[in-house]
C-alpha cells in the first residue's frame, strides 16, 4: 500500500490546515503559497490519482468539487473564478491526490497559473 497522501494525512489531522469547507466527499483548505487574492484547494476524500480518473471513476463526485468551489467563489470574492486541475508531473502535478486550485478575487487575466 503506498503511503498516504498529504490532503489525507490533513484530513486526519497529522497535519495542519485551514478548512474552510467541508461536505461528506469534499473538503476545501487554504493553499499555503497563494496566487491570487482567493487560493483554496478543493479536494475529495476520496484519494482518486488526478481529475481524469476521478471523472471516469466518479463523475458526481467531480460535480460536488466544481460546486463547493463555486459556492466558496461565490461567498470568497465576486462569483468568478479559475479553477485549475494539474494531471501528471509534466503539467505541474506534484501530488497525486486529485485537488482543484479555486483562483479567485480581483482579476486574473492569464497569469496565475499554478503547479501542484
Amino acid at each position: 500500500m503506498s503511503e498516504p497522501s498529504i490532503f489525507t494525512r490533513i484530513l486526519q489531522g497529522e497535519i495542519p490546515a485551514t478548512i474552510v469547507a467541508e461536505t461528506d466527499r469534499v473538503f476545501a483548505i487554504e493553499d499555503i503559497a497563494p496566487q491570487a487574492a482567493v487560493h483554496l484547494l478543493v479536494i475529495p476524500k476520496t484519494p482518486y490519482r488526478d481529475v481524469a480518473e476521478l471523472a471516469a471513476g466518479d463523475p458526481t463526485l467531480l460535480a460536488e468539487m466544481v460546486a463547493v468551489a463555486h459556492d466558496l467563489a461565490a461567498e470568497r470574492a465576486d462569483g468568478d473564478f479559475r479553477l485549475l486541475f494539474n494531471t501528471g508531473a509534466g503539467a505541474g502535478q506534484t501530488v497525486f491526490h486529485v485537488h482543484a486550485h479555486l483562483l479567485a478575487g480581483g482579476s486574473l487575466g492569464e497569469k496565475s497559473l499554478v503547479g501542484a
